[in-house]
């Protein structure tokens, strides 16, 4: 079509192609035959130079605009005679945007042969509720009702000669005529449905059609009869219904604002309008919700508001890269006061208005690109409804026409107001959600360590991922916590459940940790303290109906203790995935650590572990959002197999290596929060501790200092001596009076300066305030005022007290 030569069709019916320049580009045998001319000498030349007379440049000048013309002209043939033919003409645009003109004629011949006394004894074009049409046997009109006259708008005598896909050019008309074919040549009645939009209709119309072939009474085949039912509300109401069905299905997949509102458009576009745009208060957008307001009688309100800004969030169109928008995605302004989204905002309600060159000037005086738009692309009608959902209003979308030729009817106000109702609810639901895991969030990371503390043992690296949108924030943690003696603790835990319940409990259980560490518990011992914690906190919150049940709330947790002096690490877990430990020839495995079960189930015990590790081993402790993703088919064991793989990889850096396994293990949005911890253990030079057996008598303490000082001398800290005597002093003389033998004194350099002093009692001392005329109670008193720090430690037999004290200078030499 546009251009190039036409299908040959039936010679009774003369068929001819013109291009907007008016010259003929197709010709078939029935155009020959009516006017004598050969295709070669016609094709390529002027359509007027066919005319009998020329015509009248006012009949001329609206044609362009009609997607039909029909009536009579006056032709010359050949041989000069003159031919008054009436013609059908349509105004036809390709695929590719060229237009043309098809013209059909139908053409008297000897096989056109009515036979109407039959058709109308037989009734068939009496009914005055069916559109009713009669085809001979080469499927041409030869009787139609009155009904399907107005269906086409042509009379009879216009349709008389011609096919439907004379008629109705397009591929409904086809299908109707293969149907019409099975008609005659089987008997067997034919149905169809179609929808199209009739010549000079804005609305597309819908046909229940029967198709049946017509005999005489002696059996000859007359024809094919064709009776419709005008079944065009039943279509739009079914269209409407499957929309809404779409709508119900395709909106809200996400809980994404941005998204859920570029649904809405997709589905709107092009089923209910041309152009869409959604647009949302900034205010809302900033926790603020505005209210929904009542309609205002008409002539106030626009005074007394104040302009509201609107964020463009989405829209659509059915021309690409969506050329009709004022507005880039993400930019903010604010429709004119007279417009009809602004009275939609106002009111509260939806409204619809045509578009006339009068509304137009009013809406949108002043914003000369709105006006442009409007008129270059030609709107013609809009819709503008607000966004609302639970009593407030989050925005305005607006549904304009400018390609569907119908303006919008009260029927698609409805539709629309429907569909964005939906819309609304799923917005506000995916706003609050990204709200309160911005929330949760914020105070998941708040509460997760900020840096990293300096401390010598090992060398560590980290990373937490939130879980994606739809799981929502977890309970993951984990944290690196310096302890006496240059140890270190390491801890990963997670806490059951997600969102800001989840991470308040992770923010609780996280404080316990760092309070029963800093008491330097064991980490069984630990891990039952934080067991009572966890159940406690599950029933508060079946106190107080925030929670879950009981049995579901709970955590999980592993805890190690690394010595870099003994190199040993004690390692418990409650519930927890196992610890992987890669040596320094890469030999990669998993530490067969008691089970434990979960925090929270209370009255189990927990039991640990102690292993050496070799310096350099690398210790890698993560939560479980790791080795389970939902997005994958594999079982744990493939899993942990992954994960020893991964580690076992050479890495430059513990930050290159938390980045390759979260590559390797993780899809792109993970199922469930990761916490993931690695360090690398660091061991103490045996030349930076010396450690003496003490003798249970009181005249050990002088020597006790005596070795004590001799030692700081030959690590080059002579200016620590006095404070380190009068501690030594101190706390071998408590040992002695009040502990039990072993008693053993210990000195460590580290990144400070450490006294240990051990004996096999196991009463804690407690530091307090001497009266005046007491003999002792001065001396813990006098440790705490001289060192940076002291507490004391429980061990396997006795306990531990020690003090650190801050030392000038780097300290070179102290880890190999």
């Amino acid at each position: 079509m546009g251009g190039g030569t036409e299908e040959v069709a039936e010679a009774l019916t003369a068929r001819v192609v013109v291009d907007e320049q008016g010259t003929v580009t197709g010709w078939n045998d029935g155009a020959a035959r009516l006017l004598g001319y050969a295709p070669e000498a016609v094709v390529g030349r002027p359509a007027a130079g066919l005319l009998a007379e020329e015509p009248a440049p006012a009949d001329l000048a609206p044609l362009a605009a009609l997607p039909r013309w029909h009536g009579t002209l006056a032709l010359r043939h050949r041989d000069g005679h003159r031919v008054e033919a009436g013609l059908l003409a349509h105004h036809r645009t390709a695929e590719d945007g060229s237009r043309d003109w098809l013209l059909v004629c139908a053409v008297p011949g000897p096989r056109f042969r009515p036979d109407d006394d039959v058709l109308m004894r037989r009734g068939l074009l009496q009914s005055p509720s069916c559109a009713t049409s009669v085809y001979d046997t080469d499927l041409r009109y030869r009787r139609s009702s009155r009904s399907a006259q107005r269906a086409l708008g042509l009379s009879e005598e216009e349709l008389r000669g011609l096919r439907m896909t004379d008629v109705l050019p397009l591929p409904l008309s086809e299908e109707v005529e293969r149907r019409m074919r099975l008609a005659l040549e089987t008997g067997e009645p034919q149905y169809v449905e179609n929808h199209g939009r009739a010549p000079g209709e804005n609305r597309e119309h819908a046909w229940s059609v029967h198709l049946y072939r017509v005999e005489d009474a002696d059996g000859r085949v007359l024809g094919v009869a064709a009776t419709g039912h005008d079944m065009t509300e039943q279509y739009w109401a079914r269209k409407r219904l499957q929309l809404i069905a779409e709508a119900s299905t395709r909106i809200g997949s996400t809980l994404d604002v941005t998204r859920t509102a570029q649904e809405l458009a997709d589905v709107a576009v092009p089923d209910l309008a041309d152009f869409l745009s959604v647009d949302l208060l900034t205010s809302f957008e900033e926790g603020h919700e505005e209210p929904v307001r009542q309609a205002a009688p008409a002539g106030e309100g626009a005074a007394r508001d104040q302009s509201l800004l609107l964020r463009r969030v989405a829209h659509q169109s059915v021309l690409p890269g969506v050329p009709e928008a004022v507005l880039a995605l993400g930019d903010v302004d604010e429709y004119p006061q007279s417009s009809p989204a602004a009275e939609s905002l106002r009111s509260g309600r939806a409204v619809s208005r045509r578009m006339t060159e009068s509304a137009i000037a009013e809406w949108v005086d002043g914003d000369p690109l709105r006006m442009s738009r409007i008129r270059d692309f030609g709107f013609h009608s809009v819709m503008a409804v607000p966004l609302s959902a639970r009593g407030s209003t989050l925005g305005v979308v607006i549904f304009a026409r400018h390609r569907h030729p119908e303006p919008f009817r009260q029927d698609d106000l409805v539709l629309a107001e429907e569909l964005v109702a939906r819309a609304a609810v799923c917005i506000d639901n995916a706003w609050r959600y990204t709200r309160e895991r911005a929330t949760a969030v914020t105070l998941q990371r708040s509460l997760l360590p900020r840096g990293l503390p300096e401390q010598s043992a090992v060398e560590v690296a980290s990373r937490y991922l939130p879980a994606d949108a739809r799981a929502g924030v977890g309970g993951d943690w984990f944290d690196v916590i310096p302890l006496s003696g240059a140890r270190v603790a390491l801890v990963v835990g997670d806490v059951v459940g997600h969102g800001i319940h989840a991470s308040a409990a992770m923010g609780r259980l996280r404080t316990a940790v760092r309070t029963l560490a800093d008491i330097d518990l064991p980490p069984d011992e630990l891990l039952t303290h934080l067991d009572d914690l966890v159940g406690r906190l599950a029933t508060e919150a079946d106190a107080l109906g925030e929670g879950e049940p009981a049995g579901d709330v709970g955590a999980t947790c592993l805890y190690a203790v690394y010595d870099p002096v003994s190199r040993r690490c004690t390692v418990a877990r409650a519930g927890h995935p196992l610890p992987a430990v890669v040596s320094p020839d890469g030999t990669v495995e998993l530490l067969a650590l008691p089970t434990g079960p979960p925090l929270g189930l209370g009255g189990l015990p927990f039991e640990s572990i102690e292993v050496e590790l070799p310096e350099g081993s690398l210790l890698a402790l993560y939560t479980d959002g790791l080795i389970r993703s939902r997005s994958r088919d594999s079982d744990i064991d493939d899993s942990l197999a992954r994960l020893c793989r991964a580690l076992a990889e050479p890495s430059a850096s513990l930050d290159v290596v938390c980045d390759s396994v979260l590559d390797r293990m993780l899809p792109r949005l993970p199922a469930d929060d990761v916490a993931f911890l690695v360090a690398r253990t660091r061991a103490l030079d045996a030349s930076r501790v010396a450690t003496w057996e003490i003798d249970t008598d009181p005249a050990a303490v002088a020597d006790a200092r005596k070795k004590a000082v001799g030692r700081l001398e030959a690590w080059g800290l002579t200016d620590a001596s006095f404070v380190t005597e009068l501690i030594v002093s101190e706390l071998v003389t408590n040992a002695i009076r009040h502990g039990e033998p072993p008693v053993q004194l210990r000195l460590i350099h580290d990144r400070n300066l450490i006294c240990e002093v051990s004996d096999g009692g196991g009463t804690a001392p407690h530091m307090r305030r001497a009266r005046t005329y007491d003999e002792g109670g001065r001396g813990l008193l006098l440790v705490a005022q001289l060192t940076r720090s002291w507490g004391t430690r429980p061990g396997v037999k006795g306990k531990t007290i020690w003090a650190e004290q801050d030392i000038e200078g780097p300290v070179d030499g102290s880890w190999q």
